[in-house]
């Protein structure tokens, strides 16, 4: 296979299209739904404050997506405030699958974390993708042994300034 040219930038107001798209065949929705793109821009203008989705791109081709939603913690006495981030919908176009553009979109929604500070990531895999999680850096805590898995990916180390 040839290497791909691969672009990861933020997803804006104009991207929604590229969105739907995608969103629907991921979700492999066979019945046709007029009103989709619809309620996926206002789904979209309702998240955009603590939701971020980013697009992989080779050229004018979109190849996949991948989001990253905010969660700030309720300040407790004592503790600094914290967020951290809860990885979702990481998707890829079939045909460009172990090609490193999964790779790309976490490591881009892995660098917009540690700017931002966050604690730490989350995601709730499916069986099939926690090699894939693994692999960018994601541990299984011993907390969820018995529970539903939840990987994380541990925040930076605070800094001695900070």
């Amino acid at each position: 296979m040839a290497p791909l040219e691969v672009v990861v930038r933020a997803a804006g107001e104009s991207d929604l299209e590229a969105l739907s798209t995608l969103r629907a065949t991921w979700t492999g929705e066979g019945a046709p739904d007029p009103d989709f793109a619809r309620r996926m821009a206002a789904w979209h203008a309702s998240e955009r404050d603590r939701r971020t989705t980013w697009l992989a791109l080779s050229g004018d081709l979109v190849l996949g997506m991948a989001g990253l939603v905010e969660f700030r913690r309720m300040p407790r006495p004592g503790r600094a405030d914290s967020r951290w981030g809860y990885v979702s919908s990481v998707f890829v176009l079939e045909r460009f699958r172990r090609r490193g553009v999964g790779a790309r979109l976490l490591q881009a929604l892995s660098e917009a974390a540690d700017e931002r500070g966050y604690a730490r990531l989350i995601v709730s895999p499916t069986a099939e993708s926690i090699g894939f999680y693994r692999h960018g850096g994601f541990l299984v805590p011993a907390s969820s042994a018995d529970a539903e898995t939840l990987l994380v990916r541990p925040g930076p180390a605070p800094s001695a300034a900070g």
